[in-house]
């Protein structure tokens, strides 16, 4: 089979679903996970946060350094992960519902394909495969295999200052004439999918993360979710044609700040 240049227009979609993965598929985000446990620590993992929020590190730089932090061999690292990071309590039901209703999902994000397409075969099961997921890998170091104490590195997907340009992989599927183009979504909770979020027509920024700091900073529209299963509820809604991408990101989007006067004063 060929390369398909549009891989999630196969089906002829009206809508898309683009998602970020750790800490909004799942409950915890599996690399700050490694780094806690088997890497420098929390501590050290949350100065480099801190230091990317206010522009003194790249994320890239942030998060090559807790990468490189963890030696523990990568398949043990995928153990210890399945072990312990558990699905958003909404996602099988909306995955299963996008599945039912033609709605590609696609996977964005700044963690590894091996580790991503493993737990979301552990937690979903084995229609999970049919995902595409776009993201950063793993590669030997020093000619050493991944499954050797301090063998494995991230190898990332572009040379941007994220590792992984989100926007990337959507700015294409907007390019595509209006009759063509499908509804995009987007769901995230941090500051790597700033960039995606900026192309798609309505953005779930997850409740108290960086993402909604973020999106109020650049005066990015957007609506906040809890779970998947208040997305699921707002994109079947979308879908039936009850309602719309804009009324719901410009209502969302005003709701957060008459909840967050404070902010119309910053």
């Amino acid at each position: 089979m060929g390369f398909v240049p549009l891989p999630a227009m196969q089906t002829n979609p009206k809508f898309i679903f683009f998602t970020d993965f750790d800490g909004t598929i799942t409950l915890r985000d599996s690399n700050d996970f490694l780094t806690d446990n088997l890497g420098y620590g929390q501590a050290k993992r949350k100065q480099g946060n801190v230091d990317v929020l206010y522009d003194r590190l790249t994320f890239r730089e942030s998060f090559q350094g807790m990468m490189d932090s963890v030696s523990t061999p990568y398949d043990k690292c995928i153990e210890t992960l399945l072990e312990n990071i558990k699905l958003d309590p909404g996602f099988k039901e909306f995955y299963t519902w996008c599945r039912a209703n033609n709605v590609p999902v696609v996977v964005l994000s700044s963690g590894m394909v091996p580790i991503i397409r493993a737990l979301l075969v552990h937690l979903i099961g084995p229609e999970a495969e049919d995902i595409q997921i776009v993201s950063n890998d793993v590669a030997p170091r020093d000619g050493r295999s991944i499954n050797e104490e301090g063998g494995w590195q991230i190898a990332f997907h572009d040379d941007s200052h994220f590792g992984h340009d989100k926007s990337l992989e959507i700015k294409p599927y907007k390019a595509l004439p209006e009759s063509e183009r499908p509804v995009m979504f987007y769901a995230g909770d941090g500051v790597s999918d700033l960039s995606a979020a900026k192309e798609t027509d309505l953005l779930f920024a997850k409740k108290n993360m960086d993402l909604v700091t973020y999106c109020v900073k650049q005066n990015v529209p957007f609506t906040e979710f809890s779970d998947f299963k208040s997305i699921l509820e707002t994109v079947s809604e979308i879908a039936k044609g009850k309602t719309d991408v804009r009324k719901v990101a410009v209502e969302g989007y005003e709701d957060y700040k008459k909840r967050n006067p404070v902010l119309e004063m910053a």
